[in-house]
């Protein structure tokens, strides 16, 4: 069932049950719908007995932001990604950053309509290297997100997914097989934080990560957000460290980003810098070869030094490149090692500028 003019296509990851209801498979949370009723995620419904995507072409609006923002310090440094999003989460963060997106229960959020072709089309136009799915969790938007991505292919560009990897097996194949990058947010390392903070477990995303760093070429990195009091003792960290290093290894950058107080969370002060930089500072000592600060000022841990020589190898201040070390095929140029990751013969010039356009199927 494809309907565009409301925005709703058939999925396939989904099964009957015995009571009457349908069992929507693409995430761990299972939601078992009656007629008419949509699952957590909102964009997900149980409409003549089979589940729908109820926003297909719809985004809640369309900005150019540096890749740095997603955050990816390793892949295309300094170009230009097309951002969007939908309505909707399957996770419950009460600390959700993005709250007036990710929890919105109202289509009116979604203003734009665009189809796959016409979001590669104006990426182009805009110079963009690079289409990011994005804001809310683009697991929900599973369809609209693969064809939008099968279609930036087909123009060169490279499609992003940052999401919380939230995802069961047959889908996360999908998903992630027509992705060129993506940045999973592991929201903490013990399942009593996912469940009490986020409705969700913790297991299904380290699967994701294992899976991504294991059996696909996706370059990804990693976000964690330290919230104070809730996941940023020394012990989690330095489990959540060594589980990266002996499972993922050593060359995964790890990004930690300051929380600031928003949602349901008000009344948790915002994250001290001194937390950022004890986080990294735990995280190098454990072997990680790539950590940085974020959602805070601190040039030193948001720029990249050569793990072997200590050169420096791009300089960033918040989203401004700075200095330039990485020589050709993604090297050191001081001392010839492979910086891990997805580089140009030289670093994108948009900056940290942010700029919000329309992208609609009116104006294709």
């Amino acid at each position: 069932m494809k309907n565009f003019a409301d925005n709703t296509v058939s999925t396939k990851y989904w099964h009957g049950l015995d009571d009457g209801r349908v069992q929507c498979d693409l995430c761990p949370r299972f939601c078992k719908l009656k007629e008419g009723q949509r699952g957590l995620c909102f964009v997900r419904a149980n409409q003549q007995n089979q589940i729908v995507l109820t926003s297909y072409g719809l985004s809640s609006g369309f900005c150019i932001d540096p890749v740095e923002k997603k955050p990816l310090n390793h892949f295309l440094p300094g170009t230009p990604v097309l951002s969007f999003g939908t309505a909707g989460c399957n996770l419950n963060c009460k600390f959700c950053q993005n709250w007036d997106i990710s929890k919105s229960r109202e289509m009116v959020k979604l203003a734009s309509k665009a189809s796959p072709a016409t979001i590669a089309k104006q990426a182009k136009r805009n110079n963009c290297r690079s289409v990011a799915f994005t804001y809310n969790d683009p697991v929900i938007f599973h369809e609209y997100a693969i064809d939008a991505a099968e279609a930036c292919n087909d123009s060169g560009l490279k499609s992003i997914a940052v999401s919380a990897g939230y995802i069961n097996e047959e889908p996360r194949f999908e998903f992630f097989d027509a992705m060129d990058a993506a940045n999973i947010d592991l929201k903490a390392f013990t399942d009593k934080f996912y469940y009490r903070l986020t409705g969700a477990h913790l297991q299904p995303v380290l699967e994701t990560l294992c899976y991504l760093r294991h059996e696909t070429n996706v370059w990804f990195e990693i976000t964690t957000l330290l919230i104070p009091g809730e996941n940023d003792s020394d012990t989690e960290l330095h489990q959540m460290c060594e589980w990266l290093m002996d499972n993922l290894g050593a060359d995964i950058p790890l990004h930690f980003s300051a929380f600031h107080p928003d949602w349901k969370m008000r009344d948790v002060l915002q994250t001290p810098v001194a937390t950022l930089i004890r986080a990294r500072e735990i995280a190098m000592k454990t072997g990680l070869h790539y950590v940085y600060t974020g959602n805070a000022h601190d040039v030193i841990g948001g720029s990249t030094r050569c793990y072997y020589c200590s050169h420096l190898l791009i300089e960033r201040d918040w989203y401004e490149l700075g200095k330039w070390g990485v020589g050709a095929g993604g090297c050191c140029e001081s001392c010839g090692a492979t910086l891990p990751g997805v580089f140009e013969a030289s670093p994108g010039d948009w900056g940290a500028r942010r700029l919000a356009i329309f992208v609609s199927d009116k104006l294709a």
